[in-house]
């Protein structure tokens, strides 16, 4: 659930499946959003898909899994060739608790790009508040690159071992043109080996396969959860559907506007609020091994990163055994995703910097990259993370673009600013465009579209509150709901008022006040 890489634009690392209950805010009710239901006329093709048509008539064909129902969607390779090849989409289904009760399917995706909506949806008792878990069916896919769908795949895992554990803040123009060329073989290898699929990942085509998931669903309309990147998808969805969009809650926002120098600053700030709070935090408890101040804490970590650069220290690993700058960051990251990680992260530090062992923040890294201590890959989300993003969003294949942006990231974040800027060299060298939508930022109005719930965190570290902010100002029909405190998404986590008002929506079409704060 989703991803930062040591490169990445930490797009990822959906919420953390945490169900602790905390009460107060107030909340007020708005206007009711119209109910959807189930129909035969679900299965018409929306006007000018007619040639789809087949895609929207399919039935899915549930059977038993380990746990929930799965089954497979079938849907086109190229949108723009619906009669030619077909690729399948792995859709997990579990039941509404209360079936007498059921509204419909309620769509959920985690995050990413590369998140699995399978594996979240497996947690359906965790994700969504009980009331909901009642009256909707919950449905995760997998989008198409992605694990159990026709997965990306670029590199064998001991390379992607070192293209995570490289230097990621490249200090001269040898180590840039040595980021260059690894990032280079990387996007070379997606291409070669995963073949067309590589043309036809971005989130227009995983959007066009979700409505006709809503189809084969029967649902006339499309309920949907999404966190992190799931927004984005969302958005999407409801800028090419806006009257299909039924009860729709985005939390934690990655705006469809936003470029990559945006988000690389934009995350770059996040993280560095995120890990002050860390910090503060870290100092409170007593005995921090950084300093005793939040002020120390922060360049103590600046300046373990800078060792580490030079000095990678011991660890224990299946494969690896130096923890380096890279792959520490990604750990130190992992940790700001959720609050209840932070101890960890001091204990982890606490090794590092006292006993030269980075066999713990190596734990922390590896949980981001889905990865065990035997060096193997558990998914794919890492590979299709870029896979996706390069398509959605091309970048500059000149270094000294991210070296400025580096320079001018480091000048609000001195200790994210750097590493957050590099992330995207990648795209700037990726082979393929995409096939379906991608191309650069758009904004999304979806004019027409029943009412959009936006969910913003204060101190969330991936996805900064003004990025939802910034979608509620662009939707057209949209409600902002506020949630000050820490972590990556506000819903089925920790606070009992933004799950009131998020259930109250689902479950009876209570839209919340636009401005409510918890």
């Amino acid at each position: 659930m989703p991803p930062m890489t040591s490169r990445a634009r930490v797009l990822v690392a959906a919420a953390a499946i945490t169900a602790v209950s905390l009460s107060g805010c107030s909340l007020l009710g708005g206007d009711d959003a119209a109910p959807t239901t189930s129909s035969t006329a679900a299965a018409t093709p929306p006007a000018g898909s007619e040639a789809l048509a087949s895609y929207y008539g399919q039935q899915l064909a549930w059977a038993k899994c380990q746990i929930g129902e799965c089954a497979k969607l079938k849907v086109p390779l190229d949108y723009a060739a619906p009669d030619g090849d077909q690729i399948e989409i792995s859709v997990l289904r579990m039941k509404a608790t209360k079936s007498k009760d059921r509204i419909g399917s309620l769509v959920v995706n985690p995050g990413g790009p590369g998140g699995s909506g399978v594996d979240y949806a497996q947690a359906a008792d965790f994700i969504v508040g009980k009331p909901v878990r009642q009256r909707f069916d919950v449905v995760g896919f997998d989008p198409r690159g992605v694990q159990r769908s026709q997965p990306v795949d670029c590199l064998p895992d001991a390379q992607m071992d070192d293209f995570l554990g490289q230097d990621p803040t490249p200090d001269d123009a040898t180590e840039a043109a040595e980021f260059a060329a690894s990032g280079k073989e990387f996007a070379q290898g997606c291409q070669q080996r995963t073949g067309a699929l590589v043309s036809h990942v971005s989130t227009v085509d995983a959007a066009k396969d979700m409505d006709i998931l809503r189809s084969a669903l029967g649902d006339e309309q499309l309920n949907f959860l999404g966190k992190s990147y799931g927004t984005f998808l969302g958005a999407t969805y409801a800028g090419l559907f806006p009257k299909l969009v039924g009860r729709f809650v985005l939390d934690g926002v990655l705006p469809p506007d936003i470029t990559s120098a945006e988000v690389s600053k934009g995350q770059a700030e996040g993280f560095e609020r995120a890990t002050r709070a860390y910090a503060a935090d870290c100092v409170d408890e007593g005995d921090c091994p950084l300093g005793g101040s939040v002020d120390e804490v922060m360049s103590g970590l600046r300046g373990l990163l800078t060792r580490l650069d030079q000095q990678p220290v011991p660890m224990q690993d299946g494969r690896l055994n130096q923890l380096t700058e890279g792959w520490a960051a990604t750990g130190i990251a992992q940790a700001m995703y959720d609050q209840g990680s932070w101890g960890t992260l001091t204990d982890a530090l606490t090794d590092v910097v006292r006993r030269n062992d980075g066999t713990e923040l190596m734990k922390l890294a590896d949980q981001y990259a889905q990865r065990n201590q035997n060096g193997a890959y558990a998914g794919n989300l890492l590979e299709a993370f870029y896979a996706i993003s390069c398509l959605d969003n091309p970048d500059s294949a000149d270094p000294d673009v991210y070296a400025q942006r580096a320079a001018d990231n480091a000048k609000v974040a001195p200790t994210w600013g750097p590493f957050l800027a590099w992330g995207s060299l990648v795209c700037g060298q990726w082979p393929v465009k995409a096939a379906e939508g991608g191309g650069g930022p758009q904004k999304i109005s979806a004019e027409g579209s029943g009412p959009i719930v936006v969910v913003g965190t204060t101190r969330d570290p991936a996805t900064p509150y003004e990025w939802s902010v910034r979608l509620r100002d662009q939707l057209s029909n949209a409600s902002l709901i506020t949630f000050d405190g820490d972590g990556h998404t506000a819903y089925a986590r920790s606070n009992g008022c933004i799950d009131d008002a998020i259930n109250d929506y689902f479950t009876d079409g209570t839209v919340p006040k636009d401005g409510t704060k918890c």
